[in-house]
């Protein structure tokens, strides 16, 4: 901890030099990424802090990190001591930065930013609000990076390609529909910044960032022009060739913002939510920028008939790693010494048997008891407490296969459970089931259905923080816009293709949590003379823990729903797995009646 109280001294010194009341980090990277390379993690260099969201800003007087309800508990252990303030944010009454800064600064006071690392939209927003009340925002180089000895160099791992039968176009397919997009709104060219982007429109991958197979790189696409800007060394020369092959300029990553400034006269798509204001200050005059969505992030979300057959064999690996896994658990609880972190060691290598897997598509959550209740508990083996043969243990897990991305959770009985337990278990199972079974009309936005997974909750009086359903990427990231199922406004529609996640839960403070998740995909239901319905189509293959289930709370429709996904389950999965693994399932899966 007197590390980071040092830390926040020496950046105390920087701004005094430069003349500044207030330094702000956004937690991101120049690519605006969720999770990004080592390299720009400054968030947890500077506060300690480890999860994946969270803005911070140093005074002269106080140092506060903001974040989300899933890392509350987290962030007051992981700040105790540094003299840090969490401060909380998708909760009532929430300060978010910028008015706690128009709060606590005086008029002619100066905020200081690093532009690389800011996202277009939240500049809009801050520099907005700071002028109405005086208060100046200041660019100035990363000065966290001046007192960041040691820091990581930009990795160098090799990018690879993906072929295209697991993609179904190719790059040149995919410029070309690009260009169009482009065309019909007027466009000449995008820049192309977010990791997920750039990858899924070139056809390649990399393992630049821990769990999610991109490179660093920025792309240009338009009509006449397509630029990738990624680091030679990091291109075998049979990829360079292919590359230049489908007519692709390749230039130094370090040469991207100075070519910015040669692209007069055009008319430039960005995105602003995943754009950082460096892109945007280093465009000239000369161009005309056009603000909108991505268009790789829509059609990446969008998943194509080659990548949805994907998604199906990567759940069928999937499903078969997890009975395994089940199979070992239950077998072993009480009779060998086992914890949270080995469980998630052995949930990897039972992942790692499948044909294609390339890891785990985000660090694991495994929470038993009072862990479980920490939304995104990161398990180490310092941390990981001993499970007995009672509770409920919470398993959050993904893989990566060239197939495709998957993301589930488990909530496994151990043992003996209260009846407050099954209580919370069957509404959370209730929530599931009913978001499952939506039928909606074309052009339905997320937070129009998160009311569905909540309501049997909310009806309790009881809640959950984070978001119901999120965007996952094909091999790519597990968290992928820009649909998401959650209470805030999000104003892309819900379309046939979009692979979502459908996650409510319930967590007890002290006491356990629950989390039950599958993937879905969004599909064409009937057309009425009301217009085109949408529906959706279960992925994730694994067994729900039957013994956590009061079944007094299910109504027929519900247990039907079960009775037909298990069924689904034992026979998609049954052929691949031994005699004793398909009695295993079948036993764990009977008839609700």
């Amino acid at each position: 901890m007197n590390k980071i109280i040092d830390r926040i001294r020496r950046l105390r010194l920087l701004m005094a030099q430069e003349k500044l009341d207030a330094w702000y980090i956004s937690g991101t990277d120049p690519h605006i990424s969720e999770y990004p390379p080592e390299r720009w993690c400054e968030r947890k260099f500077i506060t300690g802090f480890t999860g994946s969201y969270g803005e911070v800003v140093v005074t002269t007087s106080d140092a506060l990190l903001w974040t989300d309800t899933r890392y509350f508990i987290q962030a007051e252990d992981e700040l105790r001591g540094t003299g840090i303030k969490m401060q909380k944010l998708r909760v009532p009454d929430a300060v978010p930065f910028e008015e706690w800064l128009v709060q606590n600064l005086n008029a002619g006071a100066r905020v200081g930013v690093n532009p690389e690392c800011l996202p277009l939209n939240t500049f809009k927003k801050l520099k907005g609000r700071l002028a109405e009340a005086g208060i100046e925002l200041v660019f100035r180089a990363d000065l966290v990076g001046r007192l960041w000895e040691n820091r990581p160099p930009l990795p160098q791992n090799e990018v690879f390609e993906l072929d295209v039968k697991y993609t179904g176009l190719s790059r040149s397919e995919k410029f070309d529909i690009i260009t169009k997009k482009l065309n019909d709104i007027g466009c000449d060219l995008q820049i192309i910044t977010a990791l997920d982007d750039l990858a899924w429109t070139f056809n390649l991958r990399g393992s630049d960032v821990l769990y999610n197979p991109v490179f660093v790189g920025f792309g240009i696409i338009g009509e006449k022009i397509r630029r990738l800007f990624v680091d030679h060394e990091k291109l075998p020369s049979t990829i360079s060739e292919k590359l230049k092959t489908d007519n692709i300029q390749l230039q130094d990553y370090n040469t991207f913002y100075n070519f910015l400034g040669t692209l007069s006269g055009k008319r430039v798509l960005i995105d602003p939510v995943t754009t950082n204001l460096a892109v945007f200050n280093s465009l000239p005059y000369g161009c005309e920028k056009v603000e909108g969505n991505s268009v790789p992030a829509l059609m990446k979300a969008l998943k194509n008939n080659t990548e949805l057959e994907g998604f199906h064999v990567a759940m069928r690996k999937d499903g078969v790693a997890l009975v395994k896994f089940l199979f070992w658990i239950k077998n072993n609880i009480g009779k060998i010494p086992l914890t949270e972190y080995n469980v998630a060691v052995k949930l990897a290598e039972f992942r790692s048997e499948m044909e294609g897997f390339r890891g785990e598509s985000f660090s694991p959550i495994v929470g038993y008891r009072e862990h479980g209740a920490v939304v995104h508990f990161s398990v180490s083996k310092e941390t990981a407490i001993a499970l007995e043969a009672r509770g409920l243990l919470l398993v959050d897990s993904g893989g990566q296969y060239l197939d495709g991305t998957t993301d589930i959770t488990r909530t496994i009985v151990l043992g003996p459970l209260t009846q407050q337990e099954k209580h919370d278990f069957t509404l959370i199972l209730k929530g599931l089931i009913s978001l499952t079974e939506a039928k909606f009309p074309f052009g339905t936005k997320g937070h129009n259905l998160d009311i569905l997974a909540r309501q049997g909750l909310w009806q309790n009086g009881l809640n959950y923080g984070h978001g119901t359903g999120h965007g996952v990427g094909h091999y790519l990231s597990v968290h992928e816009g820009p649909a998401g199922i959650r209470q805030e406004f999000n104003p892309q529609p819900i379309e046939p293709g979009m692979v979502l996640s459908n996650e409510p839960g319930i967590y007890r403070e002290g006491e356990y949590g629950i989390r039950i998740e599958n993937m879905m995909v969004c599909v064409e239901r009937e057309v009425t003379g009301f217009g085109q319905f949408l529906g959706f189509e279960t992925l994730t293959l694994c067994p729900i823990d039957l013994k956590a289930v009061d079944p007094k709370l299910l109504n027929q429709a519900e247990k039907e729903w079960i009775n037909l996904y298990h069924r689904k389950v034992r026979t998609v999965l049954g052929p691949f797995l031994n005699r004793p693994l398909k009695r295993f399932l079948e036993e764990i899966t009977p008839e609700i009646k």
